[in-house]
């Protein structure tokens, strides 16, 4: 329990530390280096951790993503606007593209001369997770650049989106939960837990946002419950998701990069899913308050 505080403890400070230079590369070389652990985690699960080929492609491919955006985002000013803007977004979507379908061919001539020893189960799973993680990781960036003056706050609410679920399903299924949600998966998890950690975020949500932004307005508050509520069950899902293959693989843990929690995917499972899901719900509500 202690090394389990400690690391805990560490791991605060170090995302604190990231924040705290959010508006700098800091975060950007923070997000690629998740991305690079976490994709050795997941081909490890798979046991192509030592294809040299296949994780120098993934590897390179994820660690690309956040600076691709990152550089996206801080066009200078006077370029983005009207068509220009338009030109510059799709440019970056198909330096993106390039750099994802050149590492998949990598990976598929890696398969082909090595098609005795290497099943396609590995490879497409291999496949998945190069264009998964990276893109949803990334969203780290664009969630901070899509805001000059809000972005931190973005952010730190979607993290919180997975994560405030996680706390609040904990203490309400302690209290109350009697009725397995998916026992064969995570048989800790009750579905008491999992509707107390959708109202939780839910309120959380609409105290966080109500509170920064200083209106209470009826409409734009039962938005902010309803964000909050989706990202407690993409979360969920996202948790379940990851459990699942690791019970199917028979590993407890992806990693030990981090004692007493395990790895890096064991603590960012359910951010992979919220993440995509706050920043596209966020965009979809600027469009809505134009």
């Amino acid at each position: 329990m202690l090394t389990r505080i400690i690391s805990g403890v560490v791991g605060v400070a170090i995302l604190v530390g990231v924040l705290f230079f959010h508006d700098t590369i800091v975060l950007t070389i923070a997000v690629a280096a998740m991305i690079a652990i976490m994709l050795y985690e997941l081909l490890r699960a798979v046991k192509l951790e030592k294809n040299i080929p296949i994780l120098i492609a993934a590897e390179l491919c994820g660690i690309s993503m956040p600076f691709i955006y990152n550089n996206f985002y801080y066009l200078p000013d006077s370029i983005i606007g009207g068509a220009d803007f338009t030109k510059i977004d799709g440019r970056m979507s198909v330096i993106a593209f390039v750099v994802t379908l050149a590492a998949a061919f990598v990976i598929f001539i890696t398969w082909l001369r090595h098609h005795k020893e290497l099943r396609y189960e590995q490879i497409f799973f291999a496949l998945a997770v190069m264009v998964l993680v990276p893109q949803a990781m990334s969203c780290i960036v664009r969630i901070d650049r899509m805001d000059s003056e809000n972005g931190l706050f973005l952010l730190v609410m979607g993290l919180c989106g997975a994560w405030i679920a996680d706390t609040g399903a904990y203490f309400t299924g302690v209290a109350l939960g009697k009725h397995k949600l998916c026992p064969e998966i995570s048989p800790k998890k009750t579905i008491e837990g999992f509707v107390g950690g959708i109202v939780v975020t839910g309120i959380v949500f609409t105290a966080a946002f109500t509170i920064y932004f200083g209106k209470v307005q009826i409409v734009p508050m039962l938005l902010e419950f309803v964000m909050g509520a989706v990202c407690a069950v993409i979360g969920t899902v996202g948790d379940l998701s990851a459990s699942m293959v690791k019970r199917q693989i028979g590993f407890k843990d992806y990693g030990k990069i981090m004692p007493g929690h395990g790895g890096m995917m064991d603590r960012f499972d359910s951010v992979l899913f919220v993440l995509p899901t706050f920043y596209v719900m966020t965009e979809l509500l600027k469009l809505l308050d134009h």
